[in-house]
């Protein structure tokens, strides 16, 4: 029976956040356990392990892990390197041939390998296990590859490779490679065939959203700090009442950055029906979507370049550059994260919403102080 593969720390922090979402639903504990497929005991040792970190702080660890392991072997191949230097010969190694003795020399005395001593002294392993030769035969062979590729347009290097083969060439795959990109071939890429708007799943026809936590959508947004450094946004929208429910700032941001702002939504707000987004890489990662399905979710994806079927979060974005990242200059990623919060705040609480009458999507219950108007805060919240 084949063994099953070990989890990594990040599949370990993210179990244990489905796990909490799971238990805040109103589930037992043992039943959170069984969905994530791991036994009682493996959970509470993964809890006391990892109990209370987050996904970016397990990232710091195994990064300053990987950090010490690359100085230690800095040291080591410090060492090394000067060992080869000394057992090489004096003077300047100009010649390829002189590098080569060189390298033969130094691989039988030390026992180093050719790759480390070439490293070393400057020699291309290429260089160092073939001495060069023209090809007296190269431009028939071109020609060949351009007339073939020419009758057999859907044909890659490889088929063409076994055609020359066929008629007779005693030729390498790996060069007929080189000539069929120094020539600029390629196979042309055919049109995608493009489904109609009803047939899309994720479509903003087939899925409206009907009720508070039916349909959330979310997308990343991008901008620069003032020395023109780059930062993202990850916006979370709920499209039936328009309300921000969160917007992430990071330098970078991944499918696992997804999952752990996935999980504090689901806490506070409920677990919605679906959530809709593009097809981009942190949202169609295996991982997100089994950890949306395993909290009771469903994932609504749109066709691909097809950015109005997610016209909410889409009208949220343009908002959100428009009246603020447009007009602001950000010195640092803090004021940023900082700056965008307190917008998303006052989207949430005091900005008109066209489309709910004029009305915010989550207004105050306590009426917005006068002098707070008149210092351009927005008029006063509807008290519900």
């Amino acid at each position: 029976m084949a063994r099953r593969k070990a989890h990594t720390s990040e599949e370990i922090v993210a179990k244990l956040r489905q796990v909490e979402v799971l238990v805040g639903q109103g589930k037992s504990v043992a039943e959170a356990v069984r969905s994530i497929g791991v036994t009682e005991p493996s959970y509470y040792r993964w809890r006391s392990e990892y109990g209370g970190l987050k996904v970016d702080q397990v990232k710091r660890l195994k990064e300053l892990e990987r950090e010490n392991a690359r100085l230690r072997k800095a040291v080591s191949d410090l060492t090394l390197e000067k060992v080869i230097l000394k057992e090489a010969a004096s003077g300047k190694l100009v010649s390829p041939a002189r590098r080569r003795a060189c390298v033969e020399h130094v691989v039988r005395e030390l026992g180093v390998s050719e790759r480390q001593a070439c490293k070393v002294l400057g020699q291309h392993r290429s260089t160092q296990r073939k001495a060069p030769r023209g090809a007296d035969n190269e431009a028939r062979l071109t020609a060949d590859i351009v007339e073939l590729a020419k009758r057999y347009g859907r044909y890659g290097y490889r088929r063409i490779t076994a055609l020359l083969r066929g008629a007779g060439w005693l030729v390498n795959r790996k060069r007929v490679e080189r000539i069929w990109r120094g020539e600029g071939l390629k196979v042309p890429q055919r049109q995608l065939k493009r489904g109609r708007l009803w047939l899309a799943d994720g479509s903003c026809i087939r899925l409206r959203p009907e009720r508070p936590n039916h349909v959330w959508a979310y997308d990343f947004v991008e901008d620069r700090t003032r020395e023109g450094r780059k930062f993202r946004m990850l916006c979370v929208v709920d499209e039936f009442t328009r309300e921000a429910l969160a917007i992430r700032v990071a330098r970078k941001l991944s499918s696992s950055d997804v999952i752990d702002l996935l999980a504090d939504l689901f806490l506070r707000h409920g677990t919605p029906a679906h959530i809709r987004s593009d097809q981009g890489p942190e949202f169609i990662a295996e991982a997100v979507k089994a950890w949306i399905v395993g909290v009771g979710a469903k994932t609504a994806y749109i066709e691909k370049a097809s950015p109005w079927e997610n016209g909410y979060v889409e009208s949220f974005n343009g908002k959100l550059r428009d009246e603020l990242l447009n007009g602001e200059v950000f010195n640092t990623l803090r004021e940023a994260q900082v700056l965008i919060e307190e917008w998303r705040q006052h989207y949430n609480r005091v900005r008109p919403h066209s489309s709910l009458g004029y009305r915010p999507p989550a207004p105050e219950t306590v009426p917005v102080a006068r002098s707070q108007i008149s210092s351009g805060a927005g008029a006063a919240a509807v008290v519900h």
